[in-house]
């Protein structure tokens, strides 16, 4: 008989955990009192949050709340002026190196005068254990890309390309920041999908956008900044419940500005807005408000009547005028400046 035959098999029997299996394995990012300043703004004051492996998080604030100065010391760019950052236990700069974290950032160039596979080669053998450049380019959805020169690319598919470098050293952390700017539509469902399918094999995706509704649809959990401090941390369900109240939208053909000051001095109404002959009422008290809504303007059509949604949440909790909502402790507010200039990183 072969002596292979006669090797021991396999004890597939259940054996207790051993003391390291009891133990958690660090989690993929953990933020402890993180406090980051330049000159007299505190870009960060504050920040603490662990994230478990497998989810997939929205860091979402105004422009100047901390966002990019927060994946700037979570990548290890930039050191905090205070407490602690830590990667699956080690230190940003570390788990960067080793392999566990990669990032698709705004500003991240590509190699000029190369194509994009020959790229992918170059870079791929920086790290111990990557995908292949085709692997790397099938899950960015950019396989049609790898001959293409990459000074001849457009703006979505340098986009596409910068996703297949965040991927190429199979993370098990990854961080995006805008991922999606100069997407077409079809590109950026391609995108999440993508994201998506990465985050269900166990792994973390950290990402900022500007776009709330992809943070609505793909994120397990948001993260929203006010002026470096988190003042929502949760589902996405639960964050906008923090926002009391409903919103009506209707049509109301020839509606102008004063009317709607007029609108939002209605009883029940906190806020008014219009979006052409569109217009959306924030209320206190809808019921109230959907009847003087009805005597002020018997012309109005096509009225829904909804809940918060996460731009409700979002302009509540990061404005500056404050409001009431359930939560007293959280930094609220009626409206936010959309044109405020970043005056931290």
């Amino acid at each position: 008989m072969p002596s292979d035959h006669l090797s021991p098999q396999p004890d597939r029997r259940r054996r207790a955990p051993s003391a390291t299996t009891l133990t958690a394995a660090p989690a993929p990012i953990a933020l402890s009192g993180v406090r980051r300043s330049y000159g007299a703004t505190k870009a960060v004051d504050g920040v603490s949050l662990t994230v478990p492996a497998g989810q997939v998080i929205a860091l979402l604030g105004p422009n100047g709340a901390g966002k990019s100065t927060t994946i700037d010391m979570l990548l290890g760019l930039t050191r905090p002026d205070a407490g602690t950052v830590s990667l699956f236990g080690r230190s940003p700069r570390q788990a960067c190196a080793d392999g566990l974290v990669a990032a698709m950032l705004q500003n991240g160039g590509l190699l000029p005068f190369v194509t994009v596979r020959t790229m992918l080669d170059a870079l791929r053998g920086l790290y111990p254990r990557p995908l292949t450049v085709a692997e790397a380019l099938r899950r960015a959805g950019a396989t049609e890309l790898a001959e293409s020169r990459t000074e001849k690319l457009s703006g979505g598919q340098r986009q596409r390309v910068r996703f297949a470098v965040a991927l190429l050293p199979d993370p098990a952390l990854l961080v995006l920041d805008e991922p999606t700017a100069a997407m077409d539509v079809s590109a950026r469902q391609a995108f999440w999908a993508s994201t998506r399918a990465w985050a269900a094999e166990g792994r973390t995706v950290l990402f900022a956008t500007h776009y709330l509704a992809e943070a609505d649809d793909f994120a397990d959990r948001i993260v929203l900044l006010r002026s470096g401090r988190v003042v929502a941390d949760g589902p996405t369900t639960e964050v906008k419940a923090l926002v009391g109240g409903r919103t009506i939208r209707a049509t109301l053909p020839g509606v102008d500005d004063g009317g709607i000051a007029t609108l939002g001095g209605l009883p029940g109404v906190t806020r008014a807005a219009r979006r052409g002959d569109t217009i959306e009422l924030r209320c206190s008290d809808s019921d109230v408000a959907l009847r003087a809504l009805l005597d002020a303007a018997p012309t109005v059509r096509d009225l829904e009547i909804s809940g918060a949604g996460l731009e409700d949440a979002f302009l509540a909790l990061t404005s500056d005028q404050p409001t009431a909502l359930p939560t007293p402790a959280s930094p609220t507010g009626a409206d936010t400046d959309a044109a405020a200039k970043e005056t931290a990183r």
